[in-house]
């Protein structure tokens, strides 16, 4: 079955040379199978059915037995009716001729047809779709089993970026992820020995990984799956979309696909809300703009500032920047000449923090903060602290430690602003923390402990980082 397909890549697909660069050669088995699949044929009820639901036609055959409705499809392939369920008063069945047996299904209508996940316009589209299905899977199905074993993805990397010769390589189609170096303590001592531990620790060194953001999708006309050259079938939901890179794949492919989405900044439609490695890798730096922006401005006419983070700017002022940032991003003009109160510039910054779809601290590595902060000794709670930044993701770990020496730097100015580590700790805690279940009583039982979180991490920011 496999042997008529146009399942191998042709040696002169793959080359390091982008002069000599050739495109992915498509197996084209499945669409050939999808071309062949049954055609629906309607069989219709002669009759005026007043129980007829207004949302079918002529197809829907009253409450009918199963034999009897074998018989009114005769045989043919591809033949379908819509009958009412004796078994069930009040619920259909689409009754479906393919492979020389009737097969039934429970029919739904929610404003869409479906009888599984899929949901279609019309009934039409339903059999159309299920008869490929079918027919594909019946024919095919050692070869779907194994069509992932042999991956263009692996040789040619996201066909989306392959179009351009500028990134026509022979890796991966992408340059390497930016990496960002980490010094590590195996063990805090005392004070005395922190500093020099952690400068005589072997580097950690760890890649901005990202994984694909995949959603099922509708693609018009043939498409075929960017990881292993397959043609993608059916009427609708043929497979999924990277939303962040526009990655095209099976789903059963999608749980293959390396953690190495590089998202197209043409699909990001915002700054703020927008994932935090997601926007860093799209714009190719280490830390969000956002966050570099506003502590830029903020150390260049705010670090006196009386009640610095304490004090709200106007909302409607920092929902401005907010939308500047969506808008102009990196051209974003936050200057004293925009915006004088230094306060909505730190409004904006607490207002990004806040809204980010996975906090700085991430969900998975809340509770193990929490609990380094109500360890009873005070070695131990840095100890605790410093393992748990050590396994934030590296984009929020950067995002951590630059906001950090920031801060630090605000509370030299303590004499002016008024603000030290506790009270920027009170501040930043449920910014930067936020517990996995939305718990307003959760939440408030570790006030405490969040604020100290933070207190330390500016505290000994020079040792934790």
């Amino acid at each position: 079955m496999a042997a008529s397909s146009n399942s191998s890549l042709s040696g002169s697909s793959v080359s390091s040379d982008p002069e000599d660069y050739q495109p992915p050669i498509w197996k084209s088995y499945l669409y050939q199978l999808q071309q062949e699949a049954p055609r629906p044929k309607r069989i219709t009820c002669p009759l005026e059915m007043e129980s007829r639901p207004k949302y079918y036609g002529r197809e829907f055959h009253g409450v009918i037995s199963r034999e009897y409705a074998d018989e009114l499809l005769g045989g043919a392939e591809g033949s379908y009716l819509i009958r009412g369920s004796q078994r069930q008063p009040g619920s259909h069945t689409l009754a479906l001729r393919f492979g020389h047996q009737t097969l039934n299904y429970r029919l739904f209508y929610d404003g869409k047809h479906f009888v599984g996940e899929k949901r279609f316009e019309s009934v039409h589209d339903l059999v159309t779709d299920a008869l490929i299905t079918l027919y594909i899977e019946t024919k095919a199905a050692e070869y779907i089993a194994k069509m992932t074993t042999n991956p263009i993805y692996e040789h040619l990397g996201y066909t989306s970026l392959l179009k351009d010769k500028m990134v026509h390589r022979l890796s991966r189609g992408r340059t390497e992820p930016r990496r960002v170096t980490f010094q590590r303590d195996e063990r805090i001592s005392s004070p005395l020995v922190r500093r020099s531990a952690l400068k005589d620790t072997p580097e950690k060194q760890c890649s901005y990984e990202k994984i694909h953001n995949f959603k099922v999708h509708n693609f018009r006309g043939p498409h075929w799956c960017e990881y292993c050259a397959n043609f993608m079938w059916g009427l609708i939901a043929q497979g999924v979309r990277c939303s962040d890179c526009g990655l095209n794949v099976h789903k059963q492919c999608s749980k293959l696909v390396p953690s190495d989405c590089q998202p197209d900044l043409r699909r990001i439609k915002k700054v703020f809300s927008c994932d935090l490695t997601t926007l860093v890798k799209a714009h190719n730096a280490t830390r969000p703009m956002v966050v570099d922006m506003c502590i830029r401005e903020i150390e260049l006419r705010g670090m006196k500032s009386e009640g610095l983070y304490r004090v709200s700017g106007f909302s409607e002022h920092i929902e401005d920047v907010r939308l500047a940032f969506d808008r102009d991003g990196e051209k974003a003009d936050i200057s004293a000449s925009a915006y004088a109160d230094i306060n909505i510039i730190a409004g904006a910054l607490k207002l990004y923090l806040r809204d980010l779809p996975i906090p700085v601290i991430t969900f998975d590595l809340y509770s193990k903060f929490i609990q380094a902060a109500k360890l009873p000794n005070a070695e131990s709670r840095l100890e605790g602290i410093h393992e748990s930044l050590l396994q934030l993701p590296p984009a929020h770990y950067e995002t951590l430690r630059y906001l950090m020496a920031h801060l630090k730097r605000v509370t030299m100015f303590e004499k002016d602003n008024l603000m030290n580590s506790e009270n920027l700790g009170i501040v930043f805690g449920p910014t930067l923390m936020q517990p996995p279940e939305q718990n307003a009583l959760a939440t408030l039982n570790d006030m405490r402990q969040q604020k100290l979180v933070v207190q330390l991490m500016i505290e000994h920011e020079d040792v934790l980082f």
